[in-house]
């Protein structure tokens, strides 16, 4: 049976004492992914090879280390060699840099060992720390589940969260042996204003948090702005405009993840285009909308919960005519412009542009399926 992941988030409530070790154990963390990374640097430059060695290899000059769970530390250096795995193997990654206090992550991750991790209704205790308050927000899984690792992490904003994963055997996908007569098969066209339009008929009503928020976020900007960096001032209006931006993240999150599970319950296949979100944001001023809408978070929410339930996510080539080509009768409209929001066809078909989108992808996917 293959094996998968999932991870739960959870609100934690750190007193002061825990705190402190947490923050402890973030610096640890840090010193040890860039002294290896220095060091390794260093031994390449003089012998041109890779240096072996292990976060226990700093102890004994840093004893101060032992204070910290000895877990974290090594998974510091698990993570200092996939970052050179992926400068090696992959062409879009750059040089592992080096990790800096104020603008880096404030995380560790501590795994499973020995039973060490216990999680006891609203306490959760780790290594080096004993009872952390946990506001457990959802149902956690039981049977068939083994917890694996916790993250933990400080956000910008102040608040601390416990990322918990599992691992468990999943069956055997049958997503690939949907009957593409009978399947109830959905298209999805990406739209700027409302998020997207489906093949049934309805039209996304996402609000856009960001643009709600935008005013607020201004005048806590402009704040900060007027603030001498470093002072005390300066850090609790950089706490206020942090604080901004997670609640548009989170009302953000909420609706996608309310959207994608209505629509991972629903249907047995979904069909979506392949789209350059990145490269969208950066023409013709759409930054703000496209990244406030939030569409690459859509869809990968939508991949795995549609793998869970063994359904099948199909992505459509981002050159498929969706928009141009006539739902009814299949003829492709090549003059048409970024403005025309109403599709016309000679056949007599009439209807909205994005409508009209949808129902290609739909179909194409019904095909794509039919021929897997």
């Amino acid at each position: 049976m293959p094996k998968n992941n999932t991870a739960y988030k959870f609100r934690i409530y750190p007193n002061e004492e825990q705190k402190i070790m947490i923050g402890k154990t973030f610096g640890c963390c840090r010193f040890i992914y860039n002294s290896m990374l220095a060091d390794k640097i260093e031994e390449y430059k003089k012998n041109n090879r890779m240096l072996k060695i292990t976060p226990a290899g700093y102890k004994k000059a840093n004893p101060w280390l032992k204070e910290v769970d000895s877990l974290a530390l090594c998974n510091e250096g698990l993570h200092l060699g996939i970052a050179f795995k992926n400068f090696f193997d992959r062409k879009d990654m750059g040089f592992p840099s080096f990790k800096s206090k104020h603008r880096s992550r404030q995380s560790y991750t501590t795994n499973m060992v020995n039973n060490n991790i216990k999680l006891n209704g609203n306490r959760l205790t780790l290594p080096k720390i004993k009872n952390i308050r946990i506001v457990i927000h959802r149902e956690l899984p039981s049977d068939g589940y083994r917890l694996k690792s916790v993250t933990v992490s400080r956000e910008s904003s102040g608040d601390y969260y416990a990322s918990i994963l599992y691992e468990y055997e999943s069956c055997e996908n049958q997503a690939e042996h949907i009957d593409a007569e009978h399947a109830d098969v959905l298209g999805i066209d990406y739209a700027m204003h409302g998020l997207a339009v489906l093949s049934d008929g309805t039209e996304c009503d996402y609000p856009g948090f960001y643009r709600q928020q935008e005013a607020r976020l201004k005048r806590e900007q402009r704040r900060l702005s007027h603030c001498v960096k470093g002072s005390k001032n300066y850090k609790k209006q950089k706490i206020r405009v942090a604080r901004c931006h997670r609640r548009i993240k989170n009302q953000r999150k909420d609706y996608l993840h309310k959207l994608s599970r209505k629509i991972a319950d629903t249907y047995d296949a979904v069909a979506v285009e392949d789209i350059d979100m990145k490269a969208m944001s950066q023409c013709l001023n759409f930054g703000k909308s496209v990244m406030d809408n939030g569409y690459g978070m859509f869809c990968a929410m939508l991949k795995y919960k549609m793998e869970r339930q063994n359904k099948r996510l199909i992505v459509i080539d981002r050159f498929f005519p969706s928009s141009k080509k006539c739902s009814c009768c299949g003829s492709i409209k090549s003059n048409l412009l970024l403005s025309d929001r109403v599709y016309e066809c000679e056949c007599g078909n009439r209807m909205n542009r994005d409508y009209n989108a949808a129902l290609n992808i739909r179909d194409e996917g019904k095909r794509i399926i039919a021929c897997a």
